[in-house]
């Protein structure tokens, strides 16, 4: 019976990885096909965040934690970037394909629901991840980067990147028109990236904002993040981990759920 088996495991396990690798590799190719849409504006919105609030903005501030402002920015800047292209990456793909009836023919196909919340998220993340090497890039115009902790800066960017992937694929899936894949990124995302301690210290908060505060996800990403660039943080790194993890497995399976039950992809 192991004999019989085997085959027809590697035989799915093999169809699963090029469908897999099929479906993000199309997102990738989407993504360097339109790179002045995904990849140019990205750049160039950082690059006056370096301008302005870095330098012009920066040199009064002086230094915020004993870290010169500029370097201080930089983590935040950085993760809003990974963040914000992932997000609307998937969201904008996916509801396309929705939009385009051409999602039918993947969820007809002998794919598993995994493989295809895979392929999205994979070309979402390495679109992120593509921003964020470019916006460090931008940084290193402005400042010296220095990376004292690289798995944590890794690490951290991938778990971002993965779990506002899964966030733009469930707005995507509930998604009934163009403007409701905007509704969140504008409502949402950018208020709770600017309150996530992108460009101050929460210590500089009153006592209820800061408690606040520790109720905003992307605080702990950012944190997390200026830990692997700076060597310092705002919250236990430990608990910047748990958080992010918790986010990828609550998510996941939600997507999944969605996938497999058709919530608003069959009609």
């Amino acid at each position: 019976m192991s004999t019989t088996a085997t085959p027809i495991a590697v035989t799915d396990a093999r169809r699963n990885w090029t469908a897999l690798y099929t479906v993000a590799r199309r997102e990738v190719v989407r993504i360097l096909r339109i790179w002045g849409q995904t990849l140019v504006p990205p750049a160039i919105t950082m690059t006056l965040y370096f301008l302005i609030f870095g330098g012009l903005i920066g040199s009064r501030v002086g230094e915020m934690d004993g870290i010169r402002y500029m370097d201080f920015i930089v983590p935040g800047l950085v993760m809003m970037s990974v963040i914000q292209n992932s997000y609307g990456n998937i969201s904008s793909s996916f509801f396309g394909a929705k939009f385009g009836r051409h999602v039918e023919e993947l969820l007809v196909s002998p794919m598993p629901s995994w493989v295809i919340l895979g392929g999205y998220v994979a070309g979402a993340v390495l679109r992120g991840l593509m921003v964020g090497v470019i916006v460090l890039c931008i940084a290193m115009l402005f400042t010296t980067v220095r990376i004292p902790h690289p798995l944590v800066t890794l690490s951290t960017v991938l778990l971002g990147a993965t779990i506002f992937s899964l966030a733009g694929f469930v707005n995507a899936v509930y998604a009934k028109k163009f403007d409701d894949v905007a509704i969140v990124p504008i409502f949402i995302l950018t208020p709770l990236t600017y309150l996530g301690g992108v460009f101050y210290s929460i210590k500089l908060l009153p006592g209820w904002a800061e408690t606040l505060t520790h109720a905003n996800p992307i605080f702990y990403m950012v944190n997390a993040f200026r830990y692997g660039l700076l060597g310092v943080s705002d919250v236990p790194l430990w608990v910047a981990y748990v958080l992010m993890l918790g986010f990828v497995v609550a998510l996941a399976a939600l997507a999944l759920w969605l996938l497999r039950r058709g919530v608003g992809l069959r009609s």
